[in-house]
């Protein structure tokens, strides 16, 4: 399919447990990096999991005025610094003559919970009158958006989807049809997450969906593996400057990328993907909408968070798709380094697929020992690989039965 306008990636911000900005998370990534270890933010001791993949050199006043900073939960925070860091890389000044025309789609799956969770506290032991005035515009998932329209001026379409742990995806192709539909020439898409707190935690362990390993925080996370027990909370934040290629080229912008399609699905059965046909679906059609055939990808970013029912689910729903040519892909899950960032894991997944085309190597899965007869697919055990990357496809999944899928190919002139 020959979509007009074309969308090109130009600039990339993220923030993540084992490094910020493109050049460190890239390289990171490639060294099989883990960013897993015992949670340090609050005492966990009472968890049935205790461990995460945490952020402990973030500093807001980096990224933002110290006064505002201050009236911005953590996840809210990550949202405006990874889309600074997306903007310097893109080399987009935004100004009077052109902020109409810029918009932003970055949403939260949970949104301020460590807000929620301080301010619930005040409320409880000191009544009503301890709450603070900032509680509800530093919770509110819509504010990633509203932060980062406010702190870089601009004033067109803005907004944040929120599906669960498909939240970045759907940033991405919300912000695509944007640019599709003419309402933007530049969009800011992507996710922010952070919710490593005792009371999302609580939930987590409740629903027995996270790894127990705390004995081994650095092989908890082991997507595909047979011995995997569960997902691994982390925490970040993915931003894409997405442009249309008429308005790239006119201002001379580097171009990692084009994003030629996507495809969305629920699976409207549970609040968990029961049997891959809406992943599969999803699949076929960001296939269509990109007008590519399954021989025509070479690399997959996987969902796949490491839990013993998702994963076996996620391969069945690949290998229905692409059938002969599985076998000759690569599939592997960054989750292993960084563990799943709820909201904000399609947005930093999407750009793993990106700089896998980008550059011809993919990142690899790292902690993979014991091969699963359930998982019967290359998933790049434990070293990145060099390889060509015509085109690459990222899966997202979400609680709700949401299914998002990107396709991401290398961008040439043609």
């Amino acid at each position: 399919m020959s979509r007009t306008p074309r969308i090109v990636v130009t600039g990339i911000g993220c923030l993540s447990p084992i490094g910020h900005g493109v050049d460190n998370f890239w390289q990171a990534l490639l060294d099989g990096k883990n960013g897993i270890g015992k949670i340090t933010s609050f005492d966990a001791s009472d968890l049935s999991t205790q461990i995460a993949a945490e952020i402990h050199d973030f500093n807001p006043d980096d990224y933002m005025n110290k006064k505002e900073a201050k009236r911005m939960d953590r996840v809210l925070q990550f949202a405006v610094a990874a889309a600074k860091l997306a903007l310097d890389d893109s080399g987009l000044t935004i100004d009077e003559k052109n902020c109409y025309d810029v918009g932003v789609s970055i949403g939260s799956g949970i949104g301020g919970m460590r807000t929620f969770e301080i301010q619930h506290q005040a409320l409880l032991e000191g009544g009503s009158r301890k709450v603070s005035p900032f509680f509800i515009p530093m919770m509110i998932p819509n504010m990633c958006a509203g932060q980062v329209s406010l702190q870089f001026g601009i004033k067109g379409p803005s907004f944040s989807v929120v599906s669960a742990c498909a939240t970045g995806v759907n940033g991405v192709t919300s912000a695509m049809d944007a640019l599709l539909t003419g309402r933007a020439k530049v969009m800011l898409a992507g996710g922010s997450e952070s919710s490593i707190c005792a009371v999302a935690m609580a939930g987590f362990c409740a629903m027995r969906a996270m790894s127990s390993r705390n004995d081994e925080p650095e092989k908890a996370s082991r997507p595909f593996d047979k011995e995997r027990d569960g997902f691994v909370m982390g925490e970040g934040a993915g931003v894409l400057v997405l442009e249309t290629l008429e308005h790239a080229t006119e201002r001379g912008a580097k171009i990692y990328a084009e994003l030629v399609g996507y495809g969305c699905t629920n699976d409207a059965h549970h609040i968990t993907n029961p049997d891959g046909k809406g992943a599969a679906e999803a699949m076929r059609i960001a296939l269509r909408d990109a007008g590519l055939k399954p021989e025509d990808i070479d690399y997959i970013n996987a969902h796949a968070t490491s839990t013993p029912v998702g994963d076996p689910m996620e391969t069945a729903a690949i290998r229905e798709v692409f059938d002969g040519h599985v076998d000759k892909m690569a599939v592997s899950s960054t989750k292993s380094m960084i563990g799943h960032t709820l909201g904000a894991t399609g947005a930093l997944e999407t750009i793993c697929c990106v700089l896998a085309v980008q550059n011809d190597v993919v990142p690899p899965t790292i902690n993979y020992e014991f091969p699963d007869p359930e998982c019967p697919i290359d998933c790049v055990p434990n070293l990145a690989r060099r390889m060509t990357v015509r085109a690459a496809l990222n899966n997202s999944f979400g609680f709700g039965g949401h299914n998002a899928v990107v396709v991401v190919k290398k961008f040439s002139q043609n």
